[in-house]
């Protein structure tokens, strides 16, 4: 199956220290993200949404700025999902931004279903 990469980019206001832990921890990330979230001994992501379980590992992350999850499939090319907090010096503006490399590959739900996290998270930072 082919692979589709999506990037959205959504502005929040909110600092970068404020949103870095909804998207690296367990935690932070199922208070908007999923239903739940769940990390192992090895590092090991669980992801639940409507029942279904995803599992990923944090490939890399930079403290206040960006984080990357690899789900663990048998694919060569494996599905990611990589958020990045961005600040526009200029204008003070914090944006973050999203690359969901999927199979789903309908760009218009792709943007209504992360519109809808980033409703959910700005309630939460209140941003």
């Amino acid at each position: 199956m082919s692979k589709y990469k999506y990037i959205g980019e959504f502005e929040i206001k909110a600092s970068k220290k404020m949103l870095y832990p909804y998207m690296s921890s367990a935690s932070g990330l199922a208070q908007w993200f999923a239903d739940d979230v769940n990390i192992n001994e090895d590092k090991v992501y669980t992801f639940i949404w409507d029942g279904e379980e995803s599992r990923a590992r944090m490939v890399s992350h930079r403290t206040n700025s960006q984080v990357r999850f690899e789900f663990i499939s048998d694919d060569e090319e494996p599905n990611y999902l990589e958020f990045k907090i961005d600040m526009n010096e200029l204008t003070q503006e914090v944006f973050i931004r999203v690359t969901d490399f999927s199979e789903m590959d309908d760009e218009e739900e792709l943007e209504e279903l992360w519109e809808s996290f980033m409703h959910n998270l700005r309630e939460l930072v209140g941003g």
